[in-house]
């Protein structure tokens, strides 16, 4: 490989960003594709497109000739806004779903190892993790504090970083309220609008362990499925 393709290469694997390594089987020549770039005009966009949905390398046949297509994709990662009971059933779920894991919540007494043996919590406020861990378009975010002094403003950063998922807890009469405070502060009712709220997939679910599965189908869906037309 080319060293100022491979420099390229790890600087988007550095900072979290997806790309894809095109090789003309025949030819060897390879060039790289940004997840983050416009490559809606490339003739591969098609296959480019469902490749970074997936995740999976592989072959394809084209009228150029056979491509393999390499893809760098960062482990997503699951940000859970809240120790509560919900993140006690969520957090291990997600683990095993694949996803990189970390409970926010300042407040020490539910953001106890007791509480979540094994798991990468931080009880700090979520404005001082943002500091050095920010999100990116690979992160979801769940928020399920109930408690605006907590959840929104991760929300909001959520929202800015284009995170690929964004739920929070709360009825429609909460979200209501919460959308009122986010057009306050500035944010485009485009952007509110992909919040996730109710949180979840609906499918009645009543105990924290049953939230907990309808949230992880909703995070699955939003990562792996092609969004809907609007």
């Amino acid at each position: 490989m080319d060293l100022s393709l491979l420099s390229a290469l790890n600087e988007e694997r550095t900072a979290r960003r997806a790309t894809i390594l095109v090789t003309d089987m025949a030819s060897g020549e390879q060039r790289l594709i940004k997840k983050s770039s416009d490559f809606s005009a490339d003739p591969l966009h098609v296959d480019l497109t469902k490749r970074f949905r997936s995740g999976k390398s592989g072959m394809i046949e084209t009228e150029s000739g056979n491509m393999f297509l390499t893809v760098s994709v960062p482990p997503p990662r699951l940000v859970i806004i809240g120790a509560v009971h919900i993140s006690q059933a969520l957090a291990p779920m997600a683990e095993i779903a694949g996803f990189d894991v970390t409970i926010i919540d300042p407040r020490t007494a539910f953001a106890t190892k007791e509480r979540f043996p094994g798991e990468t919590l931080i009880a700090e406020w979520p404005e001082d993790v943002l500091k050095n861990m920010p999100f990116d378009a690979f992160t979801a975010v769940a928020a399920v504090t109930h408690d605006p002094k907590i959840d929104d403003l991760p929300l909001q950063e959520a929202l800015k970083a284009g995170c690929f998922y964004v739920g929070a807890l709360g009825s429609r009469k909460t979200h209501a309220k919460r959308v009122e405070r986010f057009l306050e502060a500035g944010i485009a009712q485009a952007d509110i609008d992909r919040i996730d709220a109710p949180i979840g997939l609906d499918i009645g679910a009543a105990s924290p362990a049953e939230i907990a599965v309808a949230v992880l189908g909703k995070v699955i869906a939003a990562l792996r499925k092609e969004p809907e037309a609007a």
